[in-house]
């Protein structure tokens, strides 16, 4: 029988690259639409991404006893002061939508150095009887135009250290070996893998 987990997200996106990272390893992933879960807008105020991701959870947590995996992905652009972090997906609302806050960044960075990181925080409730913290954060610098495509949110000003192209030429595997969020999942699965939960 599958492992079942439930997401902390109605983003579309991001339940599609958690579902093919980890069904391979027959784990069923359900959205909260799945299973007419609503638990209105939660008021993420952590000032970590743990501390989001853990409010995310533990609001869902009060509905179900599934296991349930929530994130909290942040970019931080060193010279911006790793800004916009915590409010990432607050700053593409304030500029009116993402290609609105790339161009502020483009603008912001003119003459500057691009260092930037991806950082993504998982949190796994109702497996342990505490909550459980998978981390990657993953080297980059930003372009200096929009390149690419493929993927969602910062994906095609992101530029991977690593593989040295943004995320948005990445075809959709390729992402999810070299991602923020694709490290922190396979932390998960080996955690999952080392206690049995999964072969």
């Amino acid at each position: 029988m599958n492992f079942e987990i439930l997401v902390a997200t109605n983003n579309i996106h991001k339940l599609q690259e958690i579902r093919q990272i980890l069904s391979p390893h027959k784990i069923t992933v359900y959205g909260m639409n799945d299973l007419n879960i609503d638990i209105g807008e939660v008021d993420e105020n952590g000032e970590t991404y743990f501390e989001n991701a853990l409010i995310k959870a533990k609001a869902l947590q009060k509905v179900t006893k599934m296991p349930i995996i929530a994130d909290d992905t942040g970019l931080e652009i060193v010279a911006m002061g790793n800004k916009p972090g915590l409010h990432t997906a607050r700053f593409a609302k304030e500029f009116g939508g993402y290609l609105g806050a790339f161009n502020e960044i483009f603008q912001q960075l003119e003459g500057k150095e691009r260092t930037a990181y991806f950082v993504c925080d998982i949190v796994l409730l109702n497996v342990e009887d505490k909550p459980l913290r998978f981390e990657a954060r993953i080297p980059g610098h930003i372009a200096t135009e929009v390149i690419g495509e493929e993927g969602f949110g910062y994906d095609p000003i992101f530029i991977n250290d690593e593989i040295g192209k943004t995320y948005a030429l990445m075809g959709q595997e390729e992402k999810n070996r070299v991602s923020h969020r694709g490290k922190a999942l396979k932390k998960l699965l080996t955690y999952l893998k080392i206690n049995n939960y999964i072969n």
